[in-house]
């Protein structure tokens, strides 16, 4: 499914809205972590959220895939 379609034949790439579920997330995230002062114990804090980011991404990818199907 590397398109998704809003009707009328308007196409947009399927990983811009995984991107976007995939931002959402990483935001709560990033909020619940510094509620709870994990960011104490990370070394390098932007490098850190990068990360964080980039897996949120894949695992969005990954179910999303999984439940629509390749």
């Amino acid at each position: 499914m590397a398109e998704m379609s809003l009707g009328g034949g308007v196409l947009f790439p399927a990983l811009l809205a995984w991107g976007a579920i995939a931002v959402v997330i990483t935001m709560l995230l990033r909020r619940a972590l510094a509620a709870i002062g994990f960011y104490r114990l990370v070394w390098h804090r932007p490098l850190f959220d990068l990360a964080l980011g980039i897996i949120i991404l894949g695992a969005t990818v990954a179910v999303a895939t999984s439940l629509v199907g390749p």
